[in-house]
């Protein structure tokens, strides 16, 4: 066992330094990095196409897509006119911080203000991983449980914002948000919260506003 620990701390020590590289080159560009993390199907990819749509005049976006295979998202975002590179990482369940270090000499970020890093849909693995982001913002959909900031509770205590999707879902659920927002400041007290409909726009304002305020701090 000792062997096993003493192996994944050294790999986590590489992916930390890869990730300061990462942080450092980001920060000279004056880019606002930021981490998607969520379980499968909680809506990354809606929000951030409806994001980016809302915000892209006068604003460049370039987007980092990742999933273990195909490039569905990807082409999903690439119909928003941001550039976009897919990352397939095959058998492995999260980014890391080499992967988005190998992806970014052939991505186009130019006058880009944002690099939105859509990590692989997990609650687990993803939460170990610094990619050298400014923050990972934390998706959740009312279609899961409220539970789930107490069931993956890393996940949810690395994470700077919580964005509580499909909130147009709620008239014919039972999800209960305040339940949900209460879980998760109970893991992560400082975590920003934001419920939001792609669908209908409900709370994307809000959203919007937070990431100029990201942007600001980021120099920009």
């Amino acid at each position: 066992m000792a062997r096993v620990l003493e192996i994944r701390k050294n790999v986590l020590a590489k992916n930390d330094e890869i990730a300061r590289e990462n942080r450092e080159f980001f920060r000279s560009r004056g880019l606002t990095a930021l981490n998607f993390v969520s379980s499968p199907g909680a809506g990354k990819t809606s929000l951030l196409v409806r994001t980016i749509n809302d915000m892209k005049t006068g604003v460049k976006f370039a987007v980092i897509e990742g999933d273990q295979q195909t490039d569905n998202d990807a082409k999903k975002i690439e119909q928003t006119g941001a550039p976009v590179i897919q990352i397939n990482t095959v058998s492995s369940c999260h980014l890391d911080a080499d992967m988005v270090k190998k992806s970014l000499g052939s991505l186009d970020m130019d006058g880009a203000k944002y690099l939105f890093i859509e990590n692989v849909g997990n609650l687990v693995c993803p939460a170990s991983y610094d990619l050298g982001e400014m923050m990972k913002v934390a998706v959740m959909s009312v279609t899961e449980g409220e539970d789930k900031p107490v069931k993956y509770p890393k996940m949810f205590r690395v994470s700077s914002a919580l964005v509580i999707t499909k909130t147009d879902l709620l008239p014919y659920l039972d999800f209960d948000v305040k339940m949900a927002v209460d879980y998760a400041l109970k893991v992560n007290p400082a975590i920003r919260v934001f419920k939001v409909s792609v669908k209908n726009g409900d709370g994307l304002a809000d959203w919007y506003k937070f990431l100029l305020t990201l942007s600001d701090a980021a120099g920009r």
